[in-house]
């Protein structure tokens, strides 16, 4: 289909989109994002209404341009255009200003920075930023920043992962953490070490364990490995518990960065003993690899961080790639919940603000960030959505995405020329789920992630004397579904975890 449209006009695209079925139209969408040329994306543009269509249309057009593999700037300029002055469903605006920022950062990485699209859709995310008034919309503009990835707007995160409010600083160290290594300068480190150990103010738990590992995961000099050790005899029980499992976990990965300097520290007998690896909490950070082969390393990561009642406040899965020193966050689901301790009668640490009752859900797919989702807000979002729930998982991202898309002309010796083409595409499907039951005292919460990747080789010899075709097809599915369920009814708490992976068709 993508191939198709690439060779149709303007209004065959249009007629397509119009006459098509309407379970069928978000398949059409999908393919004439995918597509790119300049009559599909005219097309798109007539067809596409930000004032009518259906907030699951509108989100599936962003989210195909947002995993665009190689977006072109009249793919941006849509996007900017659409959004551009309109009172949108505050989703839709959302999910575009994500859209934008994966745009600008794979524009960049095209050696395409100075487009004028470009510097508009930086200007639209910075713009937006400062005159963000509510602390959502910060977060999504930070989000934003995090998935264009550059370097220039570093200043701006370290300002706000410093002095805003405990979600604005989660938003920003989740977006310092989607840079490489190498931007990770001494600056960012300061700022992460004056987090982690609250020499300005005191910080959250989860936004002080964020500061950690960023400081862990990025060629960390030996003292901040020994300081954040250190400090963890002083912490409550569970964030002692977390980051130390956080280090063995990483002492034990081939592949971490900074293995070796751990182990070296690990010898001397002041670090490494009974007195501060002995912590008793029920927090658990585990990872271990699912394929290895000689390019290739996947991993499935899951950090579950409790709190002091035994209250689940955070959980992370997490399905990553490695190869030839690149990480590919393919997948990374994060469920979190707070402001439970005052519903379970439990204090608040003295210093710490009492945050808002929450649970929300955010993802990163094959590196861009997602748009947060939000389960509920509040006591009385809370008892509504405990009274009327439906049962139904809460769909994450659902859609076909173009992931690969090369087309290549191989001069031979001979003077004959071989054409290469390679399209992957994956059809995917996230959903995700949170049941709290007051009466029972339970939390179940479940993530199922369904996906089908085909791709496509074709080689080509034309010559007026030979013609020759070689064409390979390949497609894998998988189902991968990832529940846990928690019962704090007692002492100690009661968890069930289970991880299921349908068996994988390969043909």
């Amino acid at each position: 289909l993508i191939q198709m449209l690439r060779g149709a006009k303007k209004r065959d695209v249009l007629q397509l989109l119009r006459r098509a079925p309407e379970a069928m139209i978000p398949f059409v969408v999908d393919a004439a994002v995918a597509a790119q040329s300049v009559a599909s994306l005219a097309a798109l543009s007539d067809f596409l209404d930000f004032s009518k269509d259906s907030r699951s249309l509108l989100e599936k057009f962003l989210y195909a341009a947002a995993f665009s593999p190689r977006p072109s700037g009249d793919l941006l300029c849509l996007v900017l255009d659409k959004l551009d002055g309109k009172q949108l469903a505050p989703e839709v605006r959302e999910t575009g200003i994500v859209a934008v920022g994966s745009l600008v950062g794979k524009l960049c990485r095209q050696k395409l920075c100075g487009l004028q699209e470009v510097e508009r859709g930086v200007e639209t995310i910075l713009a937006g930023l400062r005159d963000a008034e509510e602390e959502s919309k910060t977060v999504i503009y930070l989000l934003a920043l995090g998935n264009a990835v550059l370097p220039k707007t570093i200043p701006t995160l370290l300002d706000h992962a410093e002095e805003g409010p405990a979600t604005v600083t989660t938003a920003a160290i989740s977006a310092l953490r989607q840079f490489p290594t190498q931007h990770i300068s001494d600056k960012v480190k300061r700022a992460m070490r004056r987090i982690f150990h609250e020499t300005r103010k005191s910080y959250e738990k989860t936004c002080r364990l964020a500061a950690a590992e960023i400081l862990l995961d990025n060629e960390p000099l030996p003292m901040d490995v020994i300081n954040i050790l250190l400090a963890a005899s002083e912490l409550e029980t569970e964030m002692a518990m977390f980051l130390l499992l956080k280090v063995q976990n990483n002492l034990r990965a081939d592949h971490h960065p900074a293995r070796k300097i751990m182990k070296d520290i690990m010898r001397d007998p002041r670090i490494n003993n009974y007195n501060l690896f002995s912590k008793a909490g029920i927090s658990s950070s585990f990872s271990g690899p699912l394929t290895v082969t000689q390019d290739l390393l996947s991993t499935f990561g899951l950090d579950l961080l409790f709190l002091e009642g035994g209250f689940l406040r955070k959980s992370v899965s997490d399905f990553s790639l490695l190869s030839h020193g690149r990480r590919l966050r393919a997948a990374q689901v994060t469920i979190e919940a707070q402001g439970m301790e005052s519903m379970l009668g439990e204090n608040v640490l003295e210093g710490e603000e009492e945050p808002e009752l929450m649970a929300g859900m955010s993802a990163i797919f094959f590196d861009v960030q997602l748009r947060p989702i939000v389960f509920f807000q509040g006591y009385t979002d809370l008892m509504a959505k405990v009274l009327l729930s439906s049962g139904e998982p809460t769909s994450v991202v659902k859609g076909n995405l173009l992931l690969m898309d090369h087309h290549q002309v191989i001069p031979l010796q001979s003077g004959l020329q071989v054409t290469i083409k390679l399209q992957g595409g994956l059809g995917l499907d996230i959903s995700a789920n949170m049941d709290v039951s007051i009466w029972e005292q339970e939390l179940k919460t479940s993530i199922n992630t369904r996906g089908s990747l085909a791709i496509d080789f074709q080689a080509e010899l034309d010559a007026p004397f030979l013609q020759a075709t070689l064409r390979n097809q390949m497609e894998v599915e998988t189902s991968i579904h990832l529940d846990t369920m928690l019962r704090f009814s007692g002492s100690p708490v009661l968890m069930c975890l289970q991880l299921r992976e349908e068996q994988v068709p390969y043909r």
